[in-house]
């Protein structure tokens, strides 16, 4: 079983102006970048220019790359996704369509220069752009965002029970057996995969099985905590709340975000996952969540009066 937890920590002063950047890389060094940001220059090469920093200084570890078939599908698409995106003619002002774009020229890529490996892989990133947030999925790991501690579903699974998908699926000539795409894969949007027949074709429309990811973008706000990125391992054994309960527990406990991915995989372990397991949070804070006080509808505050509870001393001090 291959287990990996990694940790990014982003955090935004209430000056719109000041940006600070906190992240963990693999080998655990920590890099700090601080940059004094104009308004009046935070534009075109200068945005560019603080994306390449960020995805090439920092490795661009906001993402997740599930493989299945061997790892050379992930290892190409970690190495190649964030040079397509950021190369693009259309970076970072078309940032929708530009990813869109990237991941099926990455896939493109992939079946070009490595058209003899056969493996596939599912991809995940998430991407901060000043204070929007834009998740885009291709596959069946998932992104979950706590905002005030309530989860909020920021990807959608890509599988074959998925009537959307299944309907994608057909129209593209494919079909689903027994809970497979083509009786062959348990997910239904992947790169890589180009060895197997009927899967996928060059241009549009494409095959059944597509690189195309979904793509959702919200604006982030001062109540939004922090970011779950997991693997399906992860999410057979937690559900969008139950992971978002569990990692503001631990914050709450040690605010410790690279603790807390740990304990993210230990605790999916313990609970039966037999799946390969990641776990990447991204923190939007430096302090830990704060409690939250929970209103439980039909109950009635109640209170005593001093008379009251004195006899009720009295009472319990005969006893």
């Amino acid at each position: 079983m291959l287990l990996y937890s990694t940790y990014a920590q982003l955090v935004i002063s209430s000056a719109p102006s000041i940006i600070t950047l906190n992240h963990s890389l693999a080998f655990h060094q920590l890099i700090y970048i601080s940059m004094l940001v104009s308004l009046h220059t935070l534009y075109m090469n200068l945005a560019k220019l603080i994306f390449l920093l960020v995805m090439y200084f920092l490795h661009f570890n906001n993402q997740v790359f599930d493989g299945h078939g061997g790892k050379d599908a992930a290892h190409f698409v970690r190495d190649n996704l964030p040079r397509v995106i950021v190369e693009d003619s259309d970076f970072p002002l078309q940032l929708e369509k530009v990813v869109r774009r990237s991941f099926i020229q990455t896939d493109c890529q992939f079946a070009e220069t490595c058209s003899h490996h056969s493996s596939g892989t599912t991809a995940l990133t998430a991407m901060i752009f000043g204070r929007s947030l834009l998740v885009a999925n291709a596959g069946d790991c998932r992104a979950v965002l706590s905002r005030g501690g309530t989860a909020i579903e920021m990807s959608m699974d890509h599988r074959p029970c998925s009537l959307t998908e299944k309907l994608r699926i057909e129209s593209r000539g494919g079909y689903v057996d027994d809970g497979y795409l083509n009786g062959l894969l348990g997910v239904t949007r992947a790169l890589g995969d180009w060895h197997l027949e009927g899967m996928k074709e060059v241009g549009e429309p494409g095959g059944p099985l597509s690189a195309e990811p979904e793509l959702k973008m919200i604006t982030l706000t001062k109540d939004d905590e922090f970011l779950i990125i997991g693997s399906d391992g992860i999410w057979d054994v937690f559900s969008n709340q139950n992971s978002v309960d569990f990692a503001r527990r631990r914050l709450q406990e040690h605010n410790d975000v690279k603790l807390c991915c740990k304990e993210i995989v230990e605790e999916a372990i313990r609970r039966g996952a037999s799946d390969n397991l990641t776990a990447v949070l991204v923190s939007f804070h430096v302090e830990a969540p704060p409690q939250i006080k929970v209103d439980r509808p039909g109950r009635v505050a109640r209170s005593i009066s001093a008379d009251g509870l004195n006899s009720l001393r009295i009472l319990l001090g005969r006893k």
